[in-house]
């Protein structure tokens, strides 16, 4: 699968957001190492703090299913209201859309940060990568952990 169609899937699955309170939809196509895709929305909560991301949906999904390795995530997002738009209606989004600190972290858990993708989507032709490296400088993984683990 190439990162157009990924960013395609994206960009269909925002209308399955849950948004209640923020009025921003976000979705996430994760692709694995193996070729199958996974998304995900965010999905809101009136308390808040049980709110989850899309990019983290996708991932959970993913991992629940025993899923481990992946190559890249595609992600979409944009207010509710622009979903009735011609715009929307021809896969064109106002902005790009870029994962927040916990979804970064999430992604370092399970993937390379020098070989993962992160995928910020305005359509199916306008999108920006960047590997994750970039976007999460400095990381904190599970290698850092390692000998603390032994002990």
């Amino acid at each position: 699968m190439d990162y157009r169609e990924l960013a395609k899937i994206a960009v269909e699955k925002l209308k399955f957001s849950y948004t209640p309170y923020s009025g921003f939809n976000v979705a996430a196509a994760l692709l694995t190492e193996s070729g199958k895709v996974y998304f995900g929305v965010n999905i809101e909560n009136a308390a808040y703090t049980p709110t989850v991301c899309a990019e983290r949906t996708a991932f959970f999904k993913a991992v629940s299913e025993g899923e481990r390795h992946f190559r890249a995530i595609a992600v979409a997002g944009c207010k509710r209201t622009y979903l009735d738009s011609d715009e929307y209606k021809k896969g064109l989004l106002p902005g790009y859309t870029a994962p927040c600190g916990v979804c970064r972290q999430v992604m370092r858990e399970f993937c390379d940060p020098s070989e993962f993708d992160v995928i910020l989507v305005r359509s199916y032709d306008d999108f920006r990568v960047f590997r994750l490296e970039e976007l999460l400088p400095e990381s904190f993984g599970p290698e850092n952990l390692a000998g603390q683990l032994m002990r």
